[in-house]
């Protein structure tokens, strides 16, 4: 009979989500959890926040703990309108009681518009806060190419580390 090893003490999550924009007057954009007055907001049960759903869902996934449809069901009338950071926030307290803690966070996140230049560090803050670890963020423009350079939504890729 073979040993079987032992857990690493170490493990990759990765996460992609995408989130169109809605025609709802009323939905402003929030990304990072800064809120981009004038912007046309993203569709979603919650606030729509692309940039705090894709950390959860890497380092759900990292933790082996399913994804942000698993832990917050967007069919929720409770999650209706819910601070995705706060929900980012439960995501890693989940991660910790599993056993595992949040190392790094690094995303993507792709539109033309707003630009995030003069606010990132604020994004990265609030992520980094929520998450209890580090979380970088890199804009991508789409220089008018495609869906996203229509304007017609917005992705968002993430990695992120968990360790023991």
């Amino acid at each position: 009979m073979t040993d079987t090893p032992a857990p690493p003490p170490f493990r990759v999550g990765q996460a992609f989500d995408v989130h169109a924009h809605t025609d709802d007057p009323d939905r402003t954009l929030i990304l990072g959890g800064v809120r981009f007055e004038g912007e046309r907001g993203l569709a979603g049960n919650s606030d729509a926040d692309i940039v705090a759903h894709v950390c959860c869902d890497a380092i759900l996934g990292a933790a082996g703990l399913g994804d942000i449809g698993q832990m917050f069901p967007d069919t929720d009338p409770a999650l209706k309108g819910a601070d995705s950071i706060e929900l980012l926030r439960r995501a890693a307290d989940a991660v910790r009681a599993a056993g595992w803690h949040p190392g790094n966070i690094d995303l993507s996140v792709v539109l033309d518009r707003p630009k995030l230049v003069s606010v990132k560090d604020a994004m990265q803050r609030n992520l980094s806060d929520a998450a209890g670890c580090p979380v970088t963020i890199t804009g991508r423009r789409t220089e008018g190419v495609g869906a996203f350079g229509r304007g017609e939504g917005v992705a968002a890729w993430a990695v992120a580390l968990v360790h023991r």
